[in-house]
């Protein structure tokens, strides 16, 4: 089945089902596509960890663990030439659309198991983007920057370029 709304220049383009099986395999290809790109192993982590809390967010509120419902995740390397080297990870659905302002975690102050998959989405990459397909679903765009290519200094905190 092809997606219609993927751009087709992603580099990686990968349809999964809303199989929690899969979850790993993705966190896999992520880390593996970032360490090739010049990622410290902790980033890596970082942004495997970021689609991992997407997928699962995904099967879980969105498709409500429905397990037979498509999932689509695309990849770029940013173009060092552009000024900022990277990595851009696109994951796109068909479940229920919710306002985009309306995505966030729980309270942080709720100290219990879950809840928190949003807030780590937003602290380890450097940008974050929600928003309503066309035709229905969601699509979650999300960038991290090379530190190694960040200018204005060292890179602090493990945030990227942002600091």
């Amino acid at each position: 089945m092809t997606h219609p709304t993927l751009k087709p220049d992603a580099h990686i383009r990968v349809e999964l089902l809303s199989n929690p099986t899969y979850t790993s395999g993705m966190k896999d290809l992520v880390h593996a596509v970032a360490k090739r790109l010049g990622f410290a192993e902790l980033d890596c982590g970082h942004i495997a960890l970021a689609v991992d809390e997407a997928l699962c967010n995904i099967m879980t509120h969105g498709y409500e663990q429905r397990m037979d419902q498509p999932i689509w995740l695309s990849l770029w390397p940013l173009d060092p030439d552009g000024g900022k080297p990277g990595i851009k990870i696109v994951i796109e659905d068909r479940a229920k659309q919710i306002e985009p302002e309306k995505i966030r975690g729980r309270e942080l102050q709720d100290v219990k198991p879950g809840g928190l998959g949003v807030h780590v989405i937003r602290e380890v990459m450097d940008e974050v983007v929600y928003e309503k397909r066309d035709g229905g679903g969601m699509r979650l765009t999300m960038i991290k920057h090379s530190p190694a290519h960040c200018a204005g200094g060292p890179v602090v905190g493990g945030k990227g370029c942002h600091g």
